[in-house]
């Protein structure tokens, strides 16, 4: 039986097929070679962010060091879907830590690998990567967090950000979205969901300390992804990855979106994606299609008392503010190069 080759080329997206890339360009995720570092059979809830982000990132250290990689987990959905004991996804060596002290434990895990090292009892360089949620990280985590970028310890600091404690029931955290309701928001009254005013933005913080490198990006971009993990890791000090990760049960959104919600944050302004070098920003992702903020919040429920029998406009507006201010302050409409 005779087979003919058929080309299938994609259009009207932003994707390209790996085979028309130079080899040095394609995504580890296509290569048949990936280390799989976190593995299926884990409990992530359909369509999870999360659990693609920390795939992506993981499998591109793991591929930057060679194999030669060990990571500490906060506490939050990342640990508990991937390690219901006595189970575990993990395929590398991994540490279960507390709620708010894995910058530490990755920290403690750096220093004792450098010992062992000078020492002569290992030969290999090995890395050390810390995970957290936006809760183990801009919350409960941001004292120990704050200690490593200021001591620059030799760790890269990955947070998965879904905005908000989705683990334990969707409470607020400190990266909740103005406007967007929780299960410990206001649910009724002239102004529910998360107050204006509040919350911090981690990947500011992480510039004002200085440290190596600093990036943010989100599952919708790949490629831009594993470059972003590649480079951090042919750093040495403090580094800080801040990802994007869409959670369908906590946003109230069609678990088959994760990907197009990621993009649509990017794309409006809301979520600035760039990379950038003690202290200074060096490029960032520019919006292809620049889109109104109300194509970002429809499709979230948690947005749904915006869009009533009477639309919430000036609310509308302060969120479209916020995403000019970003586009305006990092230049998401520039070439992407500074």
């Amino acid at each position: 039986m005779s087979f003919q080759p058929v080309k299938f080329y994609q259009t009207g997206t932003f994707t390209v097929g790996n085979r028309l890339l130079a080899p040095e360009e394609r995504s580890v995720q296509a290569s048949a070679k990936r280390f799989n570092s976190i593995n299926s059979g884990h409990r992530a809830c359909q369509g999870c962010g999360e659990a693609l982000g920390a795939r992506y990132a993981i499998d591109a250290a793991m591929e930057a060091t060679d194999g030669q990689l060990v990571a500490a987990n906060a506490t939050g959905c990342l640990e508990v879907f991937s390690t219901p004991y006595p189970e575990t996804s993990w395929q590398i060596p991994w540490i279960h830590s507390l709620f708010g002290n894995t910058a530490a434990v990755a920290t403690g895990i750096a220093a004792a690998l450098k010992v062992k090292q000078r020492k002569g009892e290992q030969k290999r360089d090995v890395r050390v990567v810390a995970q957290g949620g936006d809760g183990g990280t801009t919350d409960i985590g941001f004292g120990c967090l704050s200690g490593m970028f200021e001591r620059n310890d030799d760790v890269l600091y990955i947070c998965y950000d879904n905005q908000g404690y989705m683990n334990t029931g969707v409470q607020r955290s400190s990266a909740t979205p103005p406007a967007a309701r929780t299960a410990t928001t206001m649910a009724v009254g002239p102004e529910p969901g998360n107050v204006f005013g509040q919350g911090k933005f981690v990947p500011a913080i992480a510039l004002a300390h200085d440290v190596p490198y600093v990036a943010t990006a989100t599952v919708a971009d790949l490629r831009d992804l594993e470059a972003k993990v590649r480079r951090a890791m042919e750093i040495r000090g403090a580094r800080y990855i801040h990802i994007l990760v869409p959670c369908p049960l906590g946003w109230g959104t069609a678990s088959q979106e994760t990907i197009h919600m990621a993009r649509l944050a990017k794309e409006t302004g809301i979520f600035p994606v760039f990379e950038a070098e003690h202290g200074e920003i060096t490029s960032v992702l520019p919006i292809r299609r620049q889109l109104p903020v109300e194509d970002y919040l429809k499709p979230q429920k948690r947005y749904a008392h915006l869009f009533g029998k009477q639309p919430k406009v000036a609310v509308i507006a302060r969120l479209q503010a916020m995403a000019d201010r970003n586009i305006k302050r990092y230049g998401l409409l520039g070439q992407g190069e500074r």
